[in-house]
């Protein structure tokens, strides 16, 4: 992607680094080298019922409001989750079968402005959550052992394996539960 496109996507001309494999989350606190391949499968698989969860109190207009500038809705980071593990099923077949495949960055500010994620239902979209994470455990479970040492690169410097698709992709979900919480704590006053 030239300097011009990741203008025109809004990126600033930089994408953010990617997690390493030793990556631990300060937030959430997850820690990818003790998140084994089945608990990151069991964390995905938990993500839609604790995001219908947790958005449960809000009305839909209170769904989509924003707490401050330049940070995402309910609405938004449900649409973002969805897109996570239907982007990581592509990212991860095609570990498992590209040699050493370039995987292309999310662009997540500006799917959220170009698909108007705020627009849609979260309800519909936490039934589409369930479907790409199940999408992405079924591709988890397609993948065999000799697989989970395979490279994929986004940027120079970027190599990573597919046993780290799946662990970043349960971050996704773990991270942006309590993005989700936090705003519902804000947007209903609690």
């Amino acid at each position: 992607m030239s300097a011009d496109d990741r203008a025109r996507a809004g990126l600033g001309g930089t994408l953010p680094p990617l997690a390493g494999e030793d990556f631990t989350c300060e937030r959430c606190g997850l820690s990818y080298p003790q998140v084994s391949l089945d608990r990151a499968v069991a964390l995905i698989a938990g993500v839609p019922d604790l995001v219908r969860t947790a958005v449960a109190p809000l009305s839909p207009e209170a769904r989509r409001r924003r707490w401050g500038p330049g940070l995402w809705s309910v609405t938004e980071y449900v649409c973002h989750l969805r897109d996570v593990y239907a982007a990581y099923t592509i990212r991860l077949h095609r570990a498992r079968t590209e040699d050493e495949p370039v995987l292309e960055p999310m662009l997540n500010d500006l799917r959220a402005r170009r698909f108007r994620y705020n627009d849609l239902d979260v309800d519909a979209v936490i039934a589409e959550l369930q479907a790409t994470a199940t999408g992405f455990r079924e591709e988890v479970a397609g993948t065999g052992p000799r697989h989970w040492d395979r490279r994929v690169t986004r940027l120079p410097g970027e190599s990573r394996t597919a046993l780290w698709l799946v662990r970043q992709a349960a971050h996704e979900g773990q991270h942006h539960l309590e993005d989700i919480r936090q705003v519902v704590a804000h947007v209903s006053g609690a």
